[in-house]
């Protein structure tokens, strides 16, 4: 199975301007576009299904208020 990285779904987020209004919401997006089976990889994990790298990048702090919801920020994405 293919993992994908972190970064592609912080790159989706930005796709989307209105954010997300939970963790919920965003997992089920995930899914959707990635499919419920993925796995993704970061610069520093691995293996994680769409809930775990959801609670991965909002430990990093990867996530910004907007308005009643939350989205990310193209300097949370790291360029490497």
């Amino acid at each position: 199975m293919t993992s994908i990285h972190g970064h592609d779904v912080l790159h989706m987020m930005l796709e989307h301007e209105a954010g997300f209004a939970s963790e919920d919401a965003l997992v089920a997006a995930i899914e959707t576009r990635f499919g419920a089976e993925a796995r993704f990889h970061t610069c520093s994990a691995e293996g994680m299904d769409a809930r775990a790298l959801v609670e991965f990048l909002a430990e990093r702090g990867k996530f910004v208020p907007n308005g009643g919801s939350f989205n990310t920020a193209a300097e949370k994405i790291c360029a490497h």
